[in-house]
């Protein structure tokens, strides 16, 4: 009868377990950039970092849109072994300052191609590391994301970020930007002045000397009393 109960109390566990896992559903792994925070007007090295997600297909060329409305002025792409990139650039509406120099055109995607064999394939992932600078002078930077697999299936990871802090669906990588520090560094505290030796006061020397004074006449009491005792206890031949 025991036996029995624990079965269906088991039995019922499993199900319950198994229809949560099903409503729940696997966590999908997106295209991000890494390190995710950086500081505007500076120079920042970032990785696209892009994960396959097909059990079955390889990832075969990734895009990556940089922001039209916030560009860099330099855009160096690192090797990736067995893959090919090319950047793009597009006319800016209003040029670029970058140190001094104008700038009239600035890289506004960058497309990495695989060879045969190099492909991201099930269960891998692979980075994409891209030096950008000066950083805009904005809250964030977002690079929309196209994801090609070897069966034809383009995975657009281009939402923006919500509002109301949700995750969309397929959200575009985010670079959040913080402004540099102006704060001027705080100052060493100055060091303590030496005190200086108290002047000597007439008063303070006074009450030294009646002091001194007073405790020489309580010894010359004290061993007149203690001659007298002595005295008195001598007894007479």
């Amino acid at each position: 009868m025991k036996q029995t109960a624990w079965r269906r109390a088991a039995t019922v566990t499993a199900v319950a377990a198994a229809f949560v896992l099903g409503l729940a559903g696997p966590a999908a792994a997106h295209v991000t950039v890494n390190p995710s925070t950086a500081t505007q007007g500076g120079y920042a090295k970032v990785s696209f970092r892009v994960p396959n997600e097909s059990d079955t297909a390889s990832t075969t060329k990734l895009e990556v849109n940089l922001p039209a409305d916030s560009p860099v002025g330099s855009v160096s792409l690192k090797p990736v072994p067995g893959w090919t990139a090319v950047a793009e650039k597009s006319k800016l509406a209003t040029p670029l300052k970058v140190h001094d120099h104008e700038i009239s055109e600035a890289v506004t995607k960058i497309t990495w191609t695989a060879a045969s064999g190099s492909e991201i394939k099930p269960g891998t992932f692979q980075e994409f590391d891209v030096s950008l600078g000066p950083l805009p002078e904005t809250g964030q930077m977002v690079f929309k994301t196209l994801q090609t697999y070897s069966d034809g299936t383009i995975v657009r990871w281009i939402d923006e970020p919500t509002t109301d802090g949700t995750e969309p669906e397929n959200p575009a990588p985010v670079l959040k930007l913080t402004a540099a520090s102006a704060a001027p560094s705080a100052a060493p505290a100055p060091a303590p002045e030496a005190a200086e030796p108290a002047e000597d006061d007439g008063n303070a020397t006074a009450w030294g000397i009646a002091g001194l004074v007073a405790g020489l006449a309580g010894l010359v009491i004290g061993l007149l009393a203690y001659r007298k005792a002595a005295q008195s206890t001598t007894p007479t031949p």
